[in-house]
Parts: C-alpha cells; sequence; structure tokens
C-alpha cells in the first residue's frame, strides 16, 4: 500500500460533555495524556497544531505552554467542524515533508454555554434569513424522504445505533441508549427532525501525537500495533453548481483525494467515524464516501450493516449523536477512536475487523457554494 507514512503514536482526550474547566484546560489535558499514552516527554515533540473554533487569538500558544511545549512553532487552524481533521492533515503533511519529526495535534473547544454553537457569519445572508444547519439538514432529510422514500423509523435508527455505541463509550456525552419511539416523540427541531436527530454542544479536548516512520517500531512493541495516517483529502466546497442537493460532492471529492494518496478503493473500508450531526447527515455523508450507492444507505441501516457487528461499521464511537461535537476536537476524536480500535484497546465497543478506516468531517457555510471545508483521513493497522 502507498501513501503518507505518519504514525499515530499517542492519543488523548477527556469525556466530551458538559465541563466547568475552559478550552484551554480541557486542550493541556488532552495533550498531556497523548503525551504519557505516547510514552515520550515535551522535549521530543518539534510543533504544535491545535485546532480551536472559538479559542481567541493565540488558543493554541495557550494550551503549548500549559502543556509544557511553550517555545515551539505552534499554528491554530479553524476550519469549522473540519477544524480537528484539518490540524491532523497539516501536521502529517509536514511530517511528510520533512519538515518535523515529531508533532502535537490537538483540538479542544467549550461551546455548552453558548446559545448556538456556530452562528452565521458576517455576510452569510443565508444563515441570517434562516438557513441554519438544522434547517439546512431539515430540508435535506425532506428532499430524500420525498426522492428515495426514506421514513421516520429509518431515520430515527440512526440515532438508535449511534447512541447504543455511545452507552459502551465511557467518554461519550450521551450514556442512555434511546428507541425508535422516542426519537420519533422528542422535540421537533425542524420537521423532519427531532431533538434525538441531532448532535449536542459538548465541551472536549482531543490530541495525538503523530510522527515519522522511525518511530513506528517502538509504537508497534507500546501498543502493540503501529496506526499509520496514509491518506488525506481536505477540499472546500464548489460554487459553479456542479452538485446535487442529496450527493455531497464535497465529501465525494475529498474521500476520493484521500483514498489516492492511500493508494486504496472505498471497498477497502473495514470501518468508519463519520460527521452524523444530525441523523440524516451520517447517510447523505456515508453515501458521499462512496461505501453505498447513493439512495442506499437506509435500506442496509435497517439490514444491519452499519452496526457494529455488520460488514462496515459506522461511528462505533457513538458519533456525534452521542459521543458529543466539541467542534474544534471532535476530528482529533474520531483519529483517538480509530487508533484505539486498531490496537485492540476498545473494550465493550471493540470491532472485529479493523485494519483499513476512514474518519470524515464538514463544516461551514459559504453563501453560493456547496458548503465549508471537508476533511477525510484514511488510517491503516500496520
Amino acid at each position: 500500500m502507498s501513501g503518507l507514512e505518519v504514525y499515530v503514536l499517542g492519543v488523548g482526550m477527556t469525556p466530551f460533555t458538559k465541563h466547568d474547566e475552559d478550552a484551554v484546560t480541557l486542550g493541556v489535558r488532552a495533550v498531556g495524556a497523548a503525551l504519557e499514552d505516547a510514552g515520550m516527554e515535551v522535549h521530543d515533540v518539534d510543533a504544535l497544531y491545535a485546532g480551536h473554533v472559538h479559542g481567541g487569538m493565540v488558543a493554541g500558544e495557550r494550551v503549548g505552554a500549559g502543556a509544557g511545549l511553550a517555545g515551539l512553532p505552534t499554528v491554530n487552524v479553524e476550519n469549522a467542524c473540519a477544524t480537528g481533521t484539518t490540524a491532523i492533515i497539516e501536521a502529517a503533511h509536514a511530517i511528510a515533508a520533512g519538515r518535523y519529526d515529531c508533532v502535537v495535534a490537538c483540538g479542544f473547544e467549550k461551546v455548552s454555554d453558548r446559545k448556538g454553537m456556530i452562528s452565521p457569519a458576517d455576510g452569510d445572508y443565508e444563515g441570517e434569513l434562516g438557513l441554519v444547519f438544522p434547517a439546512w439538514h431539515a430540508m435535506s432529510g425532506r428532499l430524500y424522504m420525498h426522492t428515495h422514500g426514506l421514513t421516520r423509523d429509518q431515520l430515527s435508527l440512526v440515532a438508535v445505533k449511534n447512541r447504543k455505541n455511545g452507552a459502551r463509550n465511557p467518554l461519550s456525552h450521551f450514556k442512555q441508549e434511546v428507541t425508535a419511539e422516542e426519537v420519533a416523540a422528542s422535540r421537533e427541531i425542524a420537521s423532519p427532525l427531532r431533538l434525538y436527530d441531532c448532535c449536542p454542544k459538548s465541551d472536549g479536548g482531543a490530541a495525538v501525537v503523530l510522527g515519522s516512520r522511525r518511530f513506528a517500531d517502538e509504537s508497534r512493541r507500546r501498543h502493540g500495533r503501529a496506526v499509520a495516517v496514509k491518506g488525506t483529502g481536505l477540499v472546500s466546497g464548489r460554487a459553479d453548481g456542479a452538485y446535487e442537493p442529496l450527493f455531497e460532492d464535497v465529501t465525494a471529492r475529498a474521500a476520493q483525494a484521500a483514498y489516492a494518496e492511500a493508494g486504496i478503493h472505498s471497498s477497502g473500508v473495514h470501518f468508519a467515524e463519520v460527521h452524523d450531526c444530525f441523523t440524516i447527515a451520517e447517510g447523505l455523508r456515508v453515501e458521499g464516501l462512496g461505501l453505498c450507492e447513493p439512495g442506499t444507505y437506509f435500506r442496509q441501516l435497517e439490514e444491519g450493516r452499519w452496526f457494529p457487528e455488520g460488514r462496515t461499521p459506522v461511528n462505533a464511537s457513538g458519533g456525534l449523536l452521542a459521543k458529543g461535537h466539541p467542534l474544534g476536537a471532535t476530528g482529533v476524536g474520531q483519529l483517538c477512536e480509530i487508533t484505539t480500535q486498531m490496537r485492540g484497546a476498545a473494550g465493550d465497543r471493540q470491532l472485529d475487523k479493523v485494519d483499513v478506516a476512514i474518519a470524515h468531517t464538514r463544516g461551514g457555510s459559504v453563501p453560493g457554494t456547496e458548503g465549508g471545508s471537508c476533511g477525510v483521513l484514511v488510517c491503516v493497522g500496520d
């Protein structure tokens, strides 16, 4: 298999939930846990890439100072919900280019005390007129129902699956399972979406220590297996109108770039962590990632394919719907989950076949385009 040779040496996460601590403190905790997991000292690290949306100026430097990494080159990354994945991609390519040998990529956020997770940006006339994310995804859900015959029970099954997975994850925001009936009976947000169709506003921090190939053998000895980031894709929404409302072109293009860099096909993916900010989003994004044909995700969900015991488990961590969505930390948390699964250390949620995985985040809106940014990682157990 071709592709990058960048290895995940250590992972660390706080619980994704409502915290009293500020975002920087959560980031410091996550970085410390990742360094401990890697068995590395602060003097082993060459640079820090810090992802956050609402952290403010030099929040990455504040995390670095708190974690003992003051003085290092520090890059602050903001890319809406794709922030954490973008930080990882930039860190991985800095290592692949030979600029650094060992880098920490982290994400951290506190949004539980905000009125909205992401408010419309200045000049976002669509958002200011009401096309906020719940409304946008609700319209996608309604159109999918009209076009592909999606039922309320099928839509609810995404939340049922991910809440069940989240109940097995000690770091999840929600640890209670729900039934399809409870999802359908929860408070309406934007028809057809109900409250349990939506991810929570979570606080949290996540971090990974990434290294060049020279660290692979030591990581294998320490954890029983080395985990490599082999491919990445990062794109933004197109403005030429050449996309369909029920097919995520931005997801497909990011995925194709990551598959090409890693030298794999979507059919070789064993499991995935996908940006399920709403139940309908999981279906559209799994289809955009090429894991199934458009219009078939929800039927295959009923057949069991995307459950932990199925052929291609999706969001074994609980996803955003259960694990939570602390914006800048979300994409880094996905890589933490993939690494934990590939090491065989996921406990009650451990999957059977975990050699090849993908992580996907998408976020932001730009008037006149399909959307903001989308990032995809291809990871391989080595």
